[in-house]
């Protein structure tokens, strides 16, 4: 019976990447970083080298025909990442650039072999591999073997306990190249283009000995570097499962009159669409449940997409957000991914152990999209209310509605199958007044009410009046008196003046 080999995997240091990769990086595998000019690869490599590289574990990074170290240093030293204390102690650059230029593959496999014998590294760049194979095509060397060459470098590295990072510029994995047979890891950066948006990717098309996350990854460069935003954990549904119980509870909205609409409150863990017209109160209502939330001893995630809480708008929720009752999931970053929404809002949530969340508006979250993935919006949406419920919160999402006065719609995405519980606010002409109506369109396993109640807007909120029983029509905008109809069900002629 063969004893099982435990590979080690290395953490890299890139928000993200570790659960795409399905646990961390394989120590001494031998990896390509592949992709067009400009999608990352250099930021990538040094994030990750100096993350892993230590006094135990030293780094060797090889610059061919690409940037000069110098120069590289320059830019990579306005990340958060780089750590200059590191330079030539654990971290060393060397510049092949003039064995790479003379076409020789023999002599920069050379001078690799010396270096690394030298210094006997664990980490080992080399930026850029695209370099060798441009060099390997020289009519001067016609008896260049770039296959041998592949084999030979990760060998020798592989031997030597190293892990080998070798970053090329291939515009499609569809490049015939023999490194990619030889790589244990092939990680493939993309960028893509749509109209006025510009979206990075990542995805791991090759680990060996190890079951990554499929398909494309969005990712973002900031100043702190690289940040991977992988999908929501498979674990949400366990915890969903998990959560179940914790729906006979109910939670208080915060708007005098609203709970006894829903049949008590709105059960724990539910999420509650609020659609209405611009103006309608939707915001309003939110900031409440919140309000309500922090009386109870809740902690709650305001997730804004549209304008930004300020005290001459909503000075409680400002009050909410400054004491730490309420976190501030505030997203400005132009092209943003589901995955990004997604990872920004469970994060606060996590950090505050928070129970109430809203998200104000979906029209707004809409429209913070990359336009690639406004296609799949209701994907999306799923992805992220299904995500909220496994961690047993409860969710408040507003959205705009056009009000047409034609039929009775409840979002303009076909998404109102989505949330366990509807309320819809509209505008009725009563009298040439414009009035407000809400009603409870649905509470999933819970009774509640039918009725379509007439509802203010003043200082101290919203507040919830009677229905409107001597009027008909309401839905349709321009209700009619009952009073004014005759028993047929025709208009009373009015009376001579």
């Amino acid at each position: 019976m063969t004893t099982k080999v435990n590979i080690n995997r290395l953490a890299t240091g890139v928000p993200g990447l570790d659960e795409v990769l399905g646990g961390g990086l394989p120590e001494f595998s031998f990896n390509l970083i592949a992709g067009p000019p400009g999608c990352g690869k250099t930021t990538l490599a040094h994030q990750i080298m100096f993350a892993l590289a230590t006094p135990e574990r030293t780094a060797l990074y090889f610059t061919v025909l690409g940037e000069p170290p110098l120069k590289m240093l320059r830019y990579q030293q306005q990340f958060d990442f780089f750590d200059g204390e590191s330079i030539n102690r654990h971290v060393r650059f060397i510049n092949l650039s003039e064995d790479a230029m003379s076409g020789d593959l023999d002599r920069a496999l050379r001078r690799i072999v010396e270096e690394v014998t030298s210094h006997s590294p664990g980490l080992v760049f080399v930026d850029s591999f695209r370099s060798m194979v441009f060099a390997s095509t020289s009519e001067a060397k016609p008896h260049n073997n770039l296959a041998q060459f592949v084999q030979q470098l990760g060998m020798l590295l592989t031997s030597w306990q190293a892990t080998t990072f070798l970053l090329g510029e291939y515009f499609n994995e569809l490049d015939a190249n023999p490194v990619f047979t030889v790589a244990d890891g092939l990680i493939w950066l993309r960028q893509s283009v749509q109209r006025n948006s510009m979206v990075r990717k990542i995805q791991i098309m090759k680990m060996r000995g190890q079951a990554t996350l499929p398909g494309l990854h969005t990712f973002r460069i900031s100043a702190a570097g690289v940040s991977v935003f992988p999908p929501a954990s498979a674990s949400t549904a366990a915890r969903a499962v998990a959560n179940v119980a914790a729906l006979d509870s109910r939670v208080p909205m915060g708007v005098p009159g609203l709970d006894e609409m829903l049949g008590g409150g709105l059960p724990r863990g539910h999420s509650l669409l609020v659609a209405g017209p611009s103006g309608s109160g939707k915001s309003i209502m939110a900031s409440a449940f919140l309000a309500e939330g922090a009386r109870c001893g809740e902690t709650g995630v305001m997730v804004a997409f549209e304008q930004h809480p300020n005290r001459s708008r909503n000075p409680v929720l400002v009050d909410l957000i400054e004491s730490g009752q309420v976190g501030l999931v505030d997203s400005r970053a132009s092209d943003v991914s589901i995955d990004e929404v997604v990872l920004l809002v469970m994060s606060e949530v996590r950090r505050l152990k928070a129970r109430r969340v809203v998200i104000d508006s979906l029209s707004g979250f809409e429209l913070s999209l990359a336009p690639t993935f406004r296609e799949d919006f209701r994907e999306s949406l799923l992805r992220l209310v299904t995500t909220l419920a496994g961690e047993g919160v409860t969710v408040l999402m507003t959205s705009e509605l056009e009000d047409r006065y034609t039929d009775l719609r409840f979002s303009p995405y076909g998404a109102a199958f989505l949330t366990d519980a509807i309320i819809v606010q509209r505008y009725i002409e009563v009298g040439s007044r414009l009035l407000r109506v809400m009603a409870v369109v649905k509470v999933r396993a819970s009774a509640h009410s039918n009725e379509l109640r007439e509802f203010s807007i003043d200082d101290d909120g919203i507040r919830i009046g009677a229905t409107l029983p001597d009027q008909e029509g309401l839905l349709g905008g321009r209700p009619t008196s009952k009073r004014g109809l005759d028993q047929c069900g025709a208009a009373a002629t009015p009376p001579d003046d």
